[in-house]
């Protein structure tokens, strides 16, 4: 079983010089949900990995070059996750390959097909970016006045809720970070955190959120730690974690958790991003 340190992640990589998907590199799930006590064949969420790639070139048949943007859709339930330095060096192989008659279908198809083989399931490929959108009509956590002296790990015994108080609303932050377990770069996000049940505890729901700030963990297993810890500690009926990762290399990851039968959020991007 292939692991992050196995990667190409924090050493140096020449540059692609044509299309190669063998630079793809899949990691499995089960690395990270074996720490939280999920069995791969019963998932307690539903959910995708939403990422935008903001450089994507190629060539057509005549060699004048093309560019696009372009969303990709990666489903919770695959086996695997692609690490994301492996897919900015796969899309930057088709900066140099030309691409017969439709390039933009076959080079649209080839990304498709190669993050599936990847992924172990079907990835959707559009090319294009949603709109940018705020967290106007969300709670702000961030709003708060209140100590934090916690930096990591992730603590869960300071999510408290109020048996006695039921509650349907959705909560945002600006202040997740995390780091890369392998690099040890800083990863930012907003995170928006929507449920219905027993009123969650603010306060004590933004100090874990910041008790990631020295965590390791990739993007994707950040999320569903939180999402695992909120639905253990707080017990929500429904319960819907999304966060949106700032851009590195070109890319940025949203992953998205929820119980099912939730539909997914609208796809948008933050100001950040």
């Amino acid at each position: 079983m292939k692991t992050p340190q196995d990667s190409a992640l924090g050493r140096h990589v020449d540059y692609p010089r044509e299309y190669d998907a063998s630079l793809l590199f899949p990691i499995a799930r089960s690395l990270g949900r074996d720490a939280l006590g999920i069995a791969d064949d019963a998932l307690p969420f539903i959910g995708f990995d939403r990422w935008h790639a903001y450089e994507l070139s190629w060539l057509d048949a005549r060699g004048k070059p093309r560019v696009a943007t372009a969303t990709f859709e990666v489903p919770a339930d695959s086996p695997n996750l692609v690490e994301s330095k492996s897919l900015k060096l796969y899309l930057n192989s088709f900066n140099a390959s030309r691409f017969d008659s439709d390039s933009d279908g076959a080079v649209r198809d080839a990304i498709a097909r190669d993050l599936s083989n990847a992924a172990g399931a079907q990835v959707s490929v559009a090319f294009g970016l949603p709109t940018i959108s705020d967290a106007t009509s969300t709670i702000d956590l961030d709003a708060q006045d209140i100590a934090i002296e916690s930096y990591g790990p992730p603590d869960a015994s300071l999510l408290v809720f109020d048996a006695n108080d039921e509650a349907e609303e959705t909560l945002s932050s600006a202040l997740l970070k995390s780091n890369c377990p392998v690099t040890g770069q800083p990863d930012w996000a907003s995170v928006r955190i929507a449920y219905r049940g027993p009123r969650i505890d603010r306060a004590g729901l933004l100090r874990y959120l910041v008790s990631f700030r020295d965590h390791a963990e990739f993007h994707e297993q950040c999320v569903e730690r939180i999402f695992v810890d909120l639905r253990a500690r707080c017990r929500p009926r429904e319960l819907s974690v999304e966060a949106r990762y700032t851009r590195r290399g070109g890319l940025d990851i949203n992953p998205w958790r929820a119980t099912r039968g939730l539909p997914p959020p609208s796809a948008g991007r933050d100001p950040r991003q």
